[in-house]
């Protein structure tokens, strides 16, 4: 779909609202983590270079449209300020005379942060008043909130459709990864969904197989379609309701000539625990009072060859139980393989999803990606094949 960047709007001292995820986890009043701050710093620093005002919107917690003072985003000031290396104004409210004044009185360099866009209840609804009491603060508005986009709010669609609208940096970046990894890929693509639940991926690996020439199926959900395929996978976590799901999947997948790659060899043991007694089996002999918690070494065999075939990888979801060793060995390898891959010009790799960033983060193959979204929702739903509000209404 078409969508204009920030390089296509005229900018100069113009007001620009820009809708921002700084939804970052505070401990103590503390930011722990600044990596959603650090990632608009490029639409922050394009705004005011091209002499525009910064003026940013976001959310914080869910406050369900009540005023609550341990959910004001003021206390991100000393962290936005120290990330982005500006002074940042803030203003008790979103709309309205307290954040008039503030955008009025704004100094060049300077930039605005207004308060908890979801303090107002018609944030959550889209209410087109609220939104209208929004764009009134502004010349043009910029989402760089790709996290949200998934969501038809008031500050990510409302407002988009009242005032010229502009994807910021991040969103640039998150929409042209995607798009080059389901939308005009180089083939062969490959998907790797892993995870506890087919339940909970139902909808995105409907919509992978008739997008994907081969599609690594590894966790918890693997041993739903192995048990579809009339194998006893012992006390491992399995949705046996879900079996007869998992084989409409397989015939979908042999109908539009996708390959699914299940486990041939698995990694099984008596407990969960870090460092557990285990050993390695075929995936169809799991003894009855064992769980299987790791792909096996044919397994990961198996997966690189399919790496090494791929010229596309899109990544959602971890192998086996990678929060504890030795069961973090199947994603390690392969996360490190598509980083080699990646490293050499050889891949392009896309990666999202809470888990996802988590392992490949614990592999230390995440910088390595082409690509690693921390949307988590909105990833996967664009993955899924769903339009997204937020990125609809720029178009």
């Amino acid at each position: 779909m078409a969508w204009k960047t920030l390089d296509e709007m005229d900018l100069n001292g113009k007001r620009v609202l820009t809708r921002v995820d700084i939804n970052v986890p505070v401990k103590d009043g503390q930011v722990t983590d600044a990596t959603r701050i650090e990632r608009i710093g490029a639409t922050v620093q394009t705004i005011l270079e091209a002499g525009g005002k910064p003026v940013l919107l976001a959310h914080f917690g869910r406050p369900k449209g009540e005023r609550r003072d341990d959910m004001s985003l003021m206390p991100l000031i000393p962290t936005l300020e120290a990330v982005l290396g500006v002074k940042v104004i803030f203003a008790a409210d979103c709309v309205g005379d307290a954040a008039q004044t503030v955008i009025d009185a704004l100094a060049p360099g300077e930039i605005a942060l207004l308060e908890n866009t979801r303090f107002h209840k018609g944030e959550e609804k889209n209410d087109t008043a609220l939104a209208a009491e929004m764009a009134k603060l502004g010349d043009i508005y910029c989402n760089d909130a790709f996290s949200a986009a998934h969501r038809a709010h008031a500050s990510t669609e409302g407002l988009a459709q009242l005032l010229p609208s502009c994807a910021g940096r991040l969103m640039q970046a998150e929409l042209s990864a995607l798009e080059s990894a389901l939308g005009t890929p180089d083939r062969p693509v490959l998907a790797v969904v892993g995870g506890a639940k087919v339940s909970t991926k139902l909808d995105l690996l409907g919509n992978l197989v008739e997008k994907v020439d081969m599609l690594v199926i590894g966790g918890g959900m693997a041993n739903t379609f192995l048990a579809a395929q009339g194998v006893d996978v012992g006390k491992s976590l399995c949705e046996h309701e879900m079996t007869g799901t998992a084989s409409e999947i397989l015939t979908k997948a042999e109908a539009a000539g996708c390959q699914i790659l299940l486990p041939s060899d698995v990694v099984v043991a008596r407990e969960f625990a870090a460092n557990a007694a285990n050993e390695t089996v075929a995936n169809t002999a799991c003894p009855a009072d064992a769980m299987i918690l790791d792909a096996g070494p044919e397994a990961v065999t198996a997966i690189k060859e399919a790496i090494e075939k791929a010229r596309t990888l899109i990544w959602n979801g971890p192998l086996g139980a990678f929060e504890i060793e030795p069961f973090d060995t199947a994603t390690n390898a392969a996360a490190a393989y598509a980083a080699e891959r990646s490293v050499a010009g050889k891949l392009i790799s896309v990666a999202g999803g809470g888990d996802t960033v988590a392992a490949l983060n614990k592999a230390g193959a995440a910088e390595d990606f082409s690509y690693i979204s921390t949307a988590g929702g909105a990833f996967l739903e664009w993955m899924e094949g769903k339009t997204l509000p937020g990125v609809a209404a720029l178009g």
